[in-house]
């Protein structure tokens, strides 16, 4: 049997497991993480969510909501997950600059919504605030665990002031 292993994810990337031992993290500020637990089979999984949809931009399509939580289903029902038992918690959806539009609400609400229409039962939510998280989930058991870290920026600059006279600018 292998030791402990933990494996991280970032934007657009997901993870699933049934080791006992295995432990999946990320880090999110305005971003959704959604954990997927089936309890009859012991398998799991996590994907870090970007953006509700895509924006025509350069970020890879598994950033956007439906298709990093197909992804996820898709991988956890390769490893032995029944759809009809999953569970989620959902982490993350902060509003990590004020003064910008709510990008961590409209996550949180695509999410919400996807697992409702999917009829897939949300067990646990940590959602909005202004501070970002660390999360831990345990595919095995479902366990999940988060950490606040530091509180997000508190306005977005009007403008940038005039250096003075004697001030020196080195780039």
């Amino acid at each position: 049997m292998a030791g402990p292993r933990t494996e991280h994810i970032n934007q657009g990337e997901y993870a699933v497991g049934s080791e006992a031992e295995h432990m999946i993290t990320t880090l999110l500020g305005s971003c959704v993480a959604v954990c997927l637990h089936d309890p009859s089979n012991n398998v799991g999984g996590m994907n870090h969510i970007l953006l509700p949809e895509e924006t025509g931009g350069a970020a890879v399509g598994a950033s956007f909501g439906v298709n990093a939580m197909e992804l996820l289903i898709n991988g956890l029902i390769k490893i032995g997950a029944d759809r009809s038992r999953l569970e989620a918690k959902v982490f993350g959806g902060g509003k990590m600059v004020a003064g910008l539009s709510d990008i961590g609400l409209r996550n949180r609400d695509f999410v919400m919504k996807f697992l409702q229409a999917e009829h897939i039962s949300c067990v646990g939510e940590s959602t909005g605030g202004t501070s970002g998280r660390r999360i831990q989930f345990w595919p095995h058991s479902g366990k999940a665990r988060q950490k606040f870290m530091e509180t997000a920026i508190k306005e977005v600059p009007v403008a940038v002031p005039k250096p003075k006279a004697d001030d020196i600018e080195l780039f």
